[in-house]
């Protein structure tokens, strides 16, 4: 039997919005001070930005920290696995 959503309202960049997920409250939080951080710096060194270009400029840095973790994570899992490294290499 699967967990009921968990259901939080948080505030980002001034706007109220109501999460629903299956992970905690607190979790949700989390992630929306995070997105909310990450906006105010997006607006801080670009304060003529609309709060639209905020959000994409804010979900474009997201993506690109994303994707070099995720290089960065398969890199790893090459290094301990050599014979996975030494195939692809060939």
């Amino acid at each position: 039997m699967s967990k009921q959503p968990s259901k939080v309202e948080v505030e980002i960049f001034g706007e109220y919005y109501t999460l629903k997920g299956h992970e905690s409250p607190e979790y949700m939080q989390t992630v929306a001070k995070l997105v909310n951080k990450k906006m105010m710096e997006v607006s801080h060194r670009n304060p003529v930005l609309s709060p639209n270009k905020v959000a994409v400029l804010t979900v474009v840095n997201l993506v690109d920290e994303l994707l070099k973790l995720q290089e960065q994570y398969d890199n790893l899992l090459q290094m301990m696995d050599p014979e996975k490294a030494n195939l692809s290499n060939s």
